[in-house]
C-alpha cells in the first residue's frame, strides 16, 4: 500500500476543487510562512540541546541511552548533519553501549527493547555510508528475540502474543510495540514480515473494538475504536477504567496503534483503521493528550504528527465538520509552548516530560514531521 492510496482516499474530496489557480498563491504564501515559523522554532530547540549535552556525548543520566538516542534522532531530523560535533559525540556514546548480544542498552537495563529500538532508529538516521550496518543487523536479531511469541512459549491466543515490552519480562505494551515496529521497519522489514504480522495481533487486541481480530474481555466494554496501553497481564490503560471494567482509550496510544496498523499493511477500508480514525476525529485536540490531559503531551505530539505524516494526511476533518490543517496547528501550538531558552517542558512531569531535554526532543520530532527538513 502506498502513501498515495491513503492520501487519495482520506483527504476530503473537495480539496482538489479548492486548489484553484486563484487560491494557489495564498496557499504557497501560507506554506512559506509556516516553514519560516517552524524553522525558527527548530533552530532555537536545536541550540538549546547543544548546550545541555554532557561531556561524554549523552543527555540526562541515568536514562541516558534512551533519551540520548531520541535527542540525537531529533537533531538529525532537524537538519543537523551527522558530522556535526554534537552528533558525532552522541553517536560515539550510543555506540559504546552496543552489547555482545546485539542489543543497545545500559548493562543491566530493564528497558532493553525501548533503548535498542530508539538507538536503531538513530543509527539509521545517521547512516549515510552504511557505517552502522553490522550494528543494525545484530540489533534487529536481538529485537526479534525479545518479541513475545512462540520463543516465550506463548500460544497465538495469549493476550501478550506479538507484543514487546521494556525487556524486563513483565508484560508487553503498545508503546514498546510501536517502537519495535518502527525499528524493524527502519531495518528494512516490510508489512508482510512475520514479526510485524505478529505485532499486528497484539496491536489489534489493544484496540477497543470487538471483532474477529479481538475477542479480549475488554473489547466490547468500551468499543469506541481507540487504543489503550496493554491487554496483557490483566490489562492496563493509563487513562484508567470505566465503571464496567473497560480500559479507557487515549490519544497517544490511539495514534500509535493507527500508525502501527499502517506499517503492518492495513488499508483505509479495514474496520480497525476506520474505527481508529473515527475515534481520532471525535477526539481531535492539540491542547491536551485526549484522555490524559497534560500527561504525556509531548510524546503525544510526536506520535500524532508522525502518524498523520505517514498517512500523507494534509487535512483532517473532525466529527463536527471542522477541517484542521494539523501541520499549521501543531506548529502554532509548539510556538506557544516554547520557552525563552528554546526548550519545551511539560508541567505534568510524568514519564520524564519534566525533563526539558526529552520534551524538546519530542517537540523537534513533531516539527520535523509537520515540516520535513530537506537534508
Amino acid at each position: 500500500m502506498t502513501g498515495h492510496l491513503w492520501k487519495t482516499r482520506l483527504l476530503p474530496s473537495c480539496l482538489a476543487v479548492l486548489m484553484t489557480a486563484a487560491l494557489l498563491s495564498p496557499a504557497v504564501a501560507r506554506a512559506a510562512e509556516l516553514d519560516e515559523q517552524a524553522t525558527r522554532l527548530r533552530s532555537e530547540g536545536v541550540n538549546f540541546l547543544k548546550t545541555t549535552q554532557a561531556e561524554d556525548g549523552s543527555w540526562t543520566a541515568p536514562q541516558a541511552v534512551g533519551i540520548s538516542g531520541l535527542i540525537t534522532t531529533a537533531l538529525l531530523e532537524s537538519g543537523v548533519p551527522a558530522d556535526d560535533p554534537t552528533i558525532a559525540k552522541a553517536l560515539a556514546f550510543l555506540e559504546s553501549h552496543v552489547q555482545k548480544d546485539g542489543g543497545i542498552y545500559v548493562e543491566g537495563s530493564r528497558h532493553r527493547n525501548y533503548e535498542t529500538c530508539i538507538c536503531m532508529m538513530t543509527f539509521r538516521a545517521a547512516d549515510q555510508e552504511k557505517k552502522y550496518g553490522p550494528i543494525l543487523k545484530q540489533a534487529e536479531k536481538f529485537l526479534r528475540g525479545l518479541q513475545w511469541d512462540e520463543g516465550e512459549g506463548l500460544e497465538s491466543t495469549d493476550t501478550a502474543y506479538g507484543g514487546a515490552g521494556y525487556g524486563s519480562h513483565e508484560r508487553p505494551d503498545m508503546s514498546n510495540t510501536q517502537f519495535l515496529i518502527e525499528a524493524l521497519k527502519a531495518a528494512g522489514a516490510g508489512a508482510d514480515d512475520p514479526a510485524l504480522q505478529k505485532a499486528l495481533v497484539f496491536v489489534s487486541r489493544s484496540q477497543n473494538l470487538e471483532s474477529e481480530k479481538n475477542s479480549t474481555p475488554f473489547a466490547a466494554k468500551v468499543n469506541d475504536g481507540g487504543f489503550y496501553y496493554t491487554p496483557a497481564a490483566g490489562g492496563t490503560s493509563q487513562a484508567g477504567t470505566t465503571d464496567n471494567g473497560g480500559l479507557r482509550s487515549y490519544g497517544s496510544m490511539t495514534y500509535a496503534g493507527l500508525k502501527s496498523m499502517i506499517y503492518a499493511g492495513l488499508t483505509p477500508e479495514d474496520p480497525r483503521v476506520k474505527a481508529a480514525l473515527k475515534w481520532i476525529r471525535r477526539n481531535y485536540s492539540l491542547s491536551e493528550n485526549p484522555g490524559l490531559g497534560q500527561q504525556g503531551l509531548f510524546y503525544y505530539y510526536q506520535t500524532f504528527a508522525k502518524t498523520l505524516s505517514v498517512m500523507e494526511q494534509d487535512a483532517l476533518e473532525d466529527d463536527k465538520g471542522t477541517e484542521h490543517d494539523w501541520r499549521a496547528e501543531i506548529v502554532a501550538q509548539l510556538s506557544k509552548l516554547q520557552r525563552p531558552n528554546g526548550s519545551w517542558v511539560n508541567s505534568a512531569p510524568r514519564w520524564y516530560e519534566g525533563d526539558p531535554n526529552l520534551s524538546t526532543a519530542y517537540a523537534l520530532l513533531a516539527l520535523s514531521y509537520a515540516s520535513p527538513v530537506k537534508k
